[in-house]
C-alpha cells in the first residue's frame, strides 16, 4: 500500500524486536479537539477521523521505540529494532499483506499496543482469549448487456426507452443481495459465540436517475467470528446469495477480497514480561486539567458534571489473569477467540504480546444512556486527556524491549511457547502469497487530491 513502510535500525548482532504504528480514519468521525460537538474546520460532518484513536497508537509506540534506541546506544546494547507502518487497520488492510510479504520474518518478539476500548481490557495484557477471525469481501454487480433482457418496444429504436421494459440491473441485484442476506442472518450461524456481520453500500456508480438500468453497484460485507469454520460458513452463504441476486437481476457478480485474518495465538511469556513493566510504570493519571475537560464535556451534553467524571478503571491496573476471568464470564467454554483486530496475523509469524493502556473515558451516568461517539473522539485529540496514554505506553514499550534485549532466556522461552502453540493448531495464510490490497476500490477520500480521478467523494449536506 502506498502509505505503508518498514523501517529497521540495528546496533549489531542480537535479537530483533518489532512494534508498529497504525493510521487510518473512519468516515463520519471528524470531531474537532474541543468539548463541544463540532467537525474539524473546513471538513464535512461525514469526513473521516480517528476513533480508537490510532493517532495515539502510533506516537506511543514510536516514543517507546526511540527511547529503546537511545538506551541501546548509551549502554551499548546490541540488537535490531523494526518499526512498521500499518494503514487501513479498520479493514485489516495491511498486516495480512505485510505478513505475506515478509515484514515479520526473522523477528524474535512483537509488541502490539492498542488504546483501551472495552472493559475489562484496560491497563492490562491479553492472556488466553485473543481476537478471532475476520473476513471482508466486496461484491460488485455488473449489468453487461441490458439490451438482451427482453424485446424493447418496437416503436422505439432506443433500447432504454421509457416505453420499454428495462433490464433490472445492478441496483436490483444489490437490493436482492442486501435483503436476502439480512433475512438469512439468523440462519447463517447459531446465536452464540459473539459473531457479527456488517455491510456497507459504496456510494459510487451510475449516480443519475435516467431511463437507464444501473450498470454496476457494490456492497461490502465484513464478518467477525471466533473460528475459521464459522467464518467460512458465512462466506458460503454470502457467495450463494450474490450469485442468485445477480442472476435474478440480469447481472453478473465479481467478488474482491479485502481481508481474511486468522485467529490470534497467545504467548504467556511475553504477556507476563510486559505486564511486569507496566506495573513499574503504573496506570495513567489524569490531572485537574483533564478532569475539567471531562466535566465540560458532560455539561455540553446537558448533564450535571460529576466530581469524578473519568471512568475509574482508566487509572487502575488489572492483572491479565483477572481480566481474562472477567472476559470469560460472557463466553461459552468452547470459545477460544473473541472480537477482531488485525494484530492476530502477526501472532502467526513471531511471539506476540497484546496490551492495552487506558485512554480517557467518561464515567457512566447512573440510569443514563451511552455517551455519543464524538465525546471519545474529542478526548482522543485533547493533549490533557490523551498524553497520559502516550507517556505510559512509551515507557512500557521501552522497558519491555530493554528487558527482552537483556534476557535471551525470556526470548528463548517465548519462542518455544510460540512453536508449541503453532504446531498444535497450524493455520496457513488464508490469502495467496501474491495477494494485492484492493486500494483501487472507491474508499472514502481521506485527503484532498486534485488529481484523483476515481470518483471518491464525501457528500456536502449543505447543498
Amino acid at each position: 500500500m502506498p502509505t505503508a513502510f518498514s523501517a529497521t535500525w540495528s546496533n549489531g548482532d542480537g535479537p530483533t524486536l518489532l512494534t508498529y504504528a497504525e493510521y487510518d480514519a473512519v468516515p463520519g468521525n471528524g470531531q474537532a479537539a474541543t468539548t463541544e460537538r463540532k467537525s474539524r474546520d473546513g471538513v464535512s460532518e461525514f469526513a473521516p477521523g480517528h476513533t480508537d484513536p490510532h493517532s495515539a497508537l502510533g506516537i506511543s509506540t514510536l516514543a517507546g521505540l526511540l527511547a529503546t534506541k537511545a538506551a541501546m546506544e548509551a549502554e551499548n546494547i546490541s540488537g535490531t529494532l523494526r518499526y512498521t507502518g500499518e494503514p487501513a487497520e479498520k479493514m485489516h488492510g495491511s498486516k495480512v499483506v505485510h505478513g505475506l510479504r515478509g515484514y515479520y520474518d526473522n523477528v524474535d518478539a512483537i509488541i502490539s499496543f492498542h488504546p483501551f476500548y472495552m472493559l475489562p481490557l484496560c491497563n492490562t495484557v491479553r492472556w488466553d482469549t485473543q481476537c478471532g477471525a475476520y473476513y471482508s469481501k466486496v461484491y460488485t454487480f455488473v449489468c453487461d448487456e441490458p439490451e438482451s433482457w427482453q424485446l424493447t418496444n418496437i416503436d422505439s429504436p432506443i433500447p432504454a426507452s421509457h416505453s420499454a421494459a428495462r433490464a433490472p440491473g445492478a441496483n436490483v441485484a444489490l437490493m436482492n443481495m442486501y435483503m436476502s442476506s439480512k433475512v438469512m442472518q439468523d440462519n447463517m450461524l447459531p446465536a452464540h459465540g459473539g459473531w457479527s456481520l456488517s455491510e456497507a453500500l459504496f456510494t459510487n456508480g451510475q449516480a443519475t436517475a435516467d431511463n437507464l438500468p444501473q450498470r454496476f453497484a457494490q456492497i461490502q460485507y465484513s464478518w467477525r467470528c471466533p473460528t475459521i469454520e464459522m467464518a467460512e460458513h458465512v462466506l458460503n452463504v454470502l457467495d450463494r446469495n450474490a450469485e442468485h441476486a445477480a442472476a435474478i437481476a440480469h447481472s453478473r457478480v465479481v467478488s474482491t477480497w479485502v481481508a481474511r485474518s486468522r485467529p490470534g495465538i497467545t504467548n504467556h511469556v511475553l504477556a507476563e514480561t510486559l505486564y511486569r513493566q507496566l506495573e513499574r510504570v503504573g496506570a495513567p493519571k489524569y490531572g485537574s486539567e483533564a478532569v475539567n475537560i471531562a466535566r465540560e464535556l458532560q455539561q455540553s451534553l446537558g448533564l450535571l458534571p460529576m466530581e469524578n467524571p473519568i471512568l475509574p478503571e482508566c487509572e487502575q491496573l488489572i492483572e491479565p489473569q483477572e481480566a481474562e476471568r472477567r472476559l470469560r464470564e460472557h463466553m461459552p467454554a468452547w470459545q477460544t477467540n473473541w472480537t477482531s483486530d488485525d494484530y492476530v496475523e502477526m501472532t502467526h509469524y513471531a511471539p506476540t504480546v497484546r496490551f492495552y493502556v487506558s485512554r480517557a473515558a467518561l464515567a457512566p451516568v447512573e440510569g443514563g444512556k451511552a455517551y455519543p461517539a464524538w465525546v471519545m473522539n474529542a478526548l482522543g485529540g485533547i493533549p490533557a486527556t490523551i498524553d497520559p496514554t502516550i507517556i505510559t505506553t512509551g515507557k512500557t514499550v521501552a522497558l519491555t524491549m530493554l528487558d527482552l534485549l537483556r534476557s535471551p532466556q525470556k526470548l528463548a522461552a517465548a519462542r518455544a511457547e510460540f512453536d508449541t502453540r503453532r504446531a498444535a493448531n497450524p493455520i496457513e495464510p488464508l490469502l495467496p502469497r501474491d495477494f494485492e490490497p484492493p486500494i483501487g476500490l472507491p474508499w472514502p477520500a481521506y485527503v484532498s487530491d486534485p488529481h484523483d480521478q476515481t470518483g471518491r467523494w464525501v457528500p456536502d449536506m449543505n447543498v
